[in-house]
Protein backbone atom coordinates (compact mmCIF):
# COMPACT_ATOMS: atom_id res chain seq x y z
CA UNK A 1 0.00 0.00 0.00
CA UNK A 2 1.52 3.43 -0.74
CA UNK A 3 1.75 5.96 2.14
CA UNK A 4 0.44 9.24 1.88
CA UNK A 5 2.33 12.39 0.70
CA UNK A 6 1.50 14.05 3.30
CA UNK A 7 -0.02 12.66 6.59
CA UNK A 8 -0.39 15.20 9.79
CA UNK A 9 -1.50 13.79 13.09
CA UNK A 10 -2.18 16.64 15.82
CA UNK A 11 0.75 19.14 14.20
CA UNK A 12 0.43 22.70 15.38
CA UNK A 13 2.58 25.48 15.16
CA UNK A 14 3.17 28.00 18.05
CA UNK A 15 5.49 31.19 17.92
CA UNK A 16 6.62 32.08 21.12
CA UNK A 17 6.21 35.26 22.20
CA UNK A 18 5.17 37.38 24.38
CA UNK A 19 2.41 36.21 24.00
CA UNK A 20 2.35 33.12 21.83
CA UNK A 21 1.08 33.29 18.95
CA UNK A 22 -0.86 29.93 17.35
CA UNK A 23 -0.16 30.02 13.85
CA UNK A 24 -1.75 26.48 13.30
CA UNK A 25 -3.90 24.58 15.63
CA UNK A 26 -3.71 20.76 16.38
CA UNK A 27 -4.69 19.58 12.80
CA UNK A 28 -4.77 15.66 11.40
CA UNK A 29 -4.66 15.55 8.07
CA UNK A 30 -3.87 13.43 4.80
CA UNK A 31 -3.32 14.02 1.38
CA UNK A 32 -2.83 10.58 -0.52
CA UNK A 33 -0.38 10.49 -3.15
CA UNK A 34 -1.67 11.85 -6.98
CA UNK A 35 -3.93 13.79 -5.18
CA UNK A 36 -4.23 17.76 -5.90
CA UNK A 37 -5.40 20.53 -3.15
CA UNK A 38 -5.93 23.86 -2.72
CA UNK A 39 -5.51 25.58 0.64
CA UNK A 40 -7.56 28.43 0.99
CA UNK A 41 -8.82 30.79 3.78
CA UNK A 42 -8.36 34.59 4.72
CA UNK A 43 -4.82 36.21 4.83
CA UNK A 44 -3.07 35.48 8.05
CA UNK A 45 -5.13 32.73 8.33
CA UNK A 46 -2.31 29.50 8.41
CA UNK A 47 -1.83 28.94 4.99
CA UNK A 48 1.85 29.71 4.42
CA UNK A 49 2.62 28.34 7.77
CA UNK A 50 0.89 24.80 6.57
CA UNK A 51 2.90 25.10 3.45
CA UNK A 52 6.44 26.04 5.79
CA UNK A 53 5.57 22.95 7.36
CA UNK A 54 4.46 20.62 4.80
CA UNK A 55 7.74 22.13 2.94
CA UNK A 56 9.81 20.84 5.52
CA UNK A 57 11.07 24.98 5.87
CA UNK A 58 9.44 25.16 9.46
CA UNK A 59 9.28 22.25 12.07
CA UNK A 60 5.72 22.01 14.33
CA UNK A 61 5.55 22.63 18.12
CA UNK A 62 3.80 19.18 18.28
CA UNK A 63 2.17 16.15 16.42
CA UNK A 64 3.58 14.05 14.00
CA UNK A 65 4.31 14.51 10.30
CA UNK A 66 5.17 11.58 7.97
CA UNK A 67 6.24 12.63 4.75
CA UNK A 68 5.99 10.06 1.87
CA UNK A 69 6.08 7.49 5.02
CA UNK A 70 9.18 8.89 6.44
CA UNK A 71 8.70 10.12 10.04
CA UNK A 72 10.77 13.53 9.67
CA UNK A 73 11.12 15.04 13.22
CA UNK A 74 13.28 11.48 13.70
CA UNK A 75 15.68 13.30 10.92
CA UNK A 76 18.93 16.08 11.65
CA UNK A 77 18.79 19.13 9.64
CA UNK A 78 21.10 17.89 7.13
CA UNK A 79 18.90 14.79 6.46
CA UNK A 80 15.54 16.99 6.24
CA UNK A 81 17.21 19.35 3.93
CA UNK A 82 18.29 16.21 1.57
CA UNK A 83 14.49 14.76 2.15
CA UNK A 84 12.84 18.16 0.92
CA UNK A 85 15.61 18.53 -2.23
CA UNK A 86 14.93 15.38 -3.21
CA UNK A 87 10.63 14.95 -2.45
CA UNK A 88 9.54 18.48 -2.83
CA UNK A 89 9.69 20.97 -5.29
CA UNK A 90 8.52 24.95 -4.85
CA UNK A 91 6.28 27.17 -7.15
CA UNK A 92 5.88 30.29 -5.73
CA UNK A 93 4.00 33.50 -6.43
CA UNK A 94 7.10 35.32 -6.96
CA UNK A 95 9.30 33.74 -9.95
CA UNK A 96 12.50 33.87 -8.32
CA UNK A 97 14.73 33.32 -11.17
CA UNK A 98 18.32 34.73 -11.48
CA UNK A 99 18.11 37.61 -14.28
CA UNK A 100 21.33 37.47 -15.59
CA UNK A 101 21.20 33.42 -15.77
CA UNK A 102 19.61 31.61 -19.10
CA UNK A 103 16.56 29.55 -18.86
CA UNK A 104 18.31 26.27 -18.55
CA UNK A 105 20.98 28.06 -15.93
CA UNK A 106 18.07 28.84 -13.82
CA UNK A 107 16.71 25.48 -13.73
CA UNK A 108 20.18 23.49 -13.24
CA UNK A 109 20.97 25.59 -10.08
CA UNK A 110 18.36 23.81 -8.24
CA UNK A 111 20.78 20.32 -8.78
CA UNK A 112 23.73 22.13 -7.80
CA UNK A 113 23.67 20.61 -4.29
CA UNK A 114 23.07 17.43 -5.43
CA UNK A 115 25.23 14.50 -6.28
CA UNK A 116 24.29 15.33 -10.53
CA UNK A 117 27.27 15.80 -13.05
CA UNK A 118 27.39 19.52 -14.57
CA UNK A 119 26.85 17.40 -17.89
CA UNK A 120 23.47 15.18 -16.21
CA UNK A 121 22.10 18.74 -14.50
CA UNK A 122 21.72 20.31 -18.21
CA UNK A 123 20.04 17.80 -19.67
CA UNK A 124 17.57 17.15 -16.99
CA UNK A 125 17.30 21.02 -16.67
CA UNK A 126 16.58 21.14 -20.60
CA UNK A 127 14.11 18.06 -20.64
CA UNK A 128 12.30 19.74 -17.58
CA UNK A 129 11.83 22.63 -20.03
CA UNK A 130 10.78 20.74 -22.89
CA UNK A 131 8.27 18.93 -20.06
CA UNK A 132 6.05 23.03 -19.40
CA UNK A 133 6.91 23.64 -23.10
CA UNK A 134 9.65 25.86 -22.78
CA UNK A 135 12.11 23.97 -25.35
CA UNK A 136 12.12 26.81 -27.70
CA UNK A 137 13.52 29.26 -25.18
CA UNK A 138 16.49 27.14 -23.51
CA UNK A 139 18.89 30.27 -23.61
CA UNK A 140 16.44 32.90 -22.96
CA UNK A 141 16.83 35.56 -20.20
CA UNK A 142 13.94 35.78 -17.42
CA UNK A 143 14.44 39.62 -18.61
CA UNK A 144 13.14 38.58 -22.22
CA UNK A 145 10.71 36.34 -21.08
CA UNK A 146 6.60 37.13 -20.30
CA UNK A 147 5.39 36.27 -16.70
CA UNK A 148 3.73 33.12 -17.74
CA UNK A 149 7.02 31.64 -19.55
CA UNK A 150 9.19 32.62 -15.98
CA UNK A 151 6.59 31.21 -13.80
CA UNK A 152 6.98 27.96 -16.42
CA UNK A 153 10.95 28.22 -15.85
CA UNK A 154 9.53 27.98 -12.20
CA UNK A 155 7.74 24.98 -12.59
CA UNK A 156 10.42 23.88 -14.36
CA UNK A 157 12.63 24.23 -11.51
CA UNK A 158 10.30 22.86 -9.31
CA UNK A 159 10.34 19.77 -11.28
CA UNK A 160 14.12 19.20 -12.40
CA UNK A 161 15.08 17.07 -9.25
CA UNK A 162 11.67 14.64 -10.14
CA UNK A 163 9.91 15.33 -6.53
CA UNK A 164 7.07 13.27 -5.48
CA UNK A 165 5.18 16.29 -4.30
CA UNK A 166 4.81 20.15 -5.37
CA UNK A 167 3.83 22.87 -3.62
CA UNK A 168 2.60 25.99 -4.72
CA UNK A 169 2.13 29.24 -2.80
CA UNK A 170 -0.36 31.66 -4.74
CA UNK A 171 1.31 30.24 -8.50
CA UNK A 172 -0.87 32.32 -10.32
CA UNK A 173 -0.91 35.72 -7.96
CA UNK A 174 1.50 37.53 -10.40
CA UNK A 175 -0.39 36.42 -14.12
CA UNK A 176 -3.29 37.84 -15.94
CA UNK A 177 -6.10 35.82 -16.15
CA UNK A 178 -5.12 33.91 -19.86
CA UNK A 179 -1.39 33.30 -18.64
CA UNK A 180 -2.78 31.85 -15.52
CA UNK A 181 -5.13 29.56 -16.86
CA UNK A 182 -2.03 28.42 -18.78
CA UNK A 183 -0.20 28.01 -15.87
CA UNK A 184 -3.11 26.11 -14.12
CA UNK A 185 -3.38 23.89 -17.34
CA UNK A 186 -0.21 22.87 -16.93
CA UNK A 187 -0.59 21.80 -12.85
CA UNK A 188 -3.33 19.69 -13.96
CA UNK A 189 -1.37 17.76 -16.65
CA UNK A 190 1.05 17.64 -14.13
CA UNK A 191 -1.63 15.78 -12.30
CA UNK A 192 -2.77 13.64 -14.49
CA UNK A 193 0.44 11.75 -14.94
CA UNK A 194 0.37 11.40 -11.37
CA UNK A 195 1.89 14.19 -9.17
CA UNK A 196 1.11 15.68 -5.68
CA UNK A 197 0.02 18.96 -5.99
CA UNK A 198 -0.72 21.11 -3.14
CA UNK A 199 -1.73 24.65 -3.80
CA UNK A 200 -2.00 27.78 -1.45
CA UNK A 201 -4.05 30.37 -3.08
CA UNK A 202 -6.61 33.27 -1.89
CA UNK A 203 -8.16 32.65 -6.02
CA UNK A 204 -11.78 30.44 -6.21
CA UNK A 205 -10.98 30.08 -9.66
CA UNK A 206 -7.50 28.17 -8.78
CA UNK A 207 -8.88 26.45 -5.66
CA UNK A 208 -11.85 25.20 -8.14
CA UNK A 209 -9.07 23.66 -10.20
CA UNK A 210 -8.15 20.76 -7.38
CA UNK A 211 -10.00 18.03 -6.55
CA UNK A 212 -10.02 18.85 -2.84
CA UNK A 213 -10.20 21.66 -0.91
CA UNK A 214 -9.44 22.46 2.39
CA UNK A 215 -10.18 26.03 4.21
CA UNK A 216 -8.44 27.16 6.78
CA UNK A 217 -9.51 30.14 9.35
CA UNK A 218 -7.69 31.55 12.57
CA UNK A 219 -4.97 28.50 12.38
CA UNK A 220 -7.78 25.62 12.52
CA UNK A 221 -8.70 23.40 9.82
CA UNK A 222 -11.93 22.95 8.87
CA UNK A 223 -12.66 21.08 6.12
CA UNK A 224 -9.82 18.68 6.85
CA UNK A 225 -9.81 14.95 5.44
CA UNK A 226 -11.18 12.23 8.04
CA UNK A 227 -8.04 9.99 7.70
CA UNK A 228 -5.62 10.29 10.60
CA UNK A 229 -2.12 8.92 10.86
CA UNK A 230 -2.43 6.53 14.22
CA UNK A 231 0.06 6.96 16.69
Amino acid sequence: MTAPAVAFSGVARVYPGPPPVTALRATDLTVPAGEYVAVVGPSGSGKSTMLNLVGLLDKPSAGRYLLDGIDVAALTERQRGAVRGRKIGFVFQAFQLLPYRSAVENVALAMLYTSVSAGERTERAVAALRDVGLGHRLDALPTTMSGGEQQRVAVARALVNRPTLVLCDEPTGNLDTATADSVLDLLAELHGGGMTIVVVTHNDQVAERAQRVITIRDGRVEEPCADVVPQ
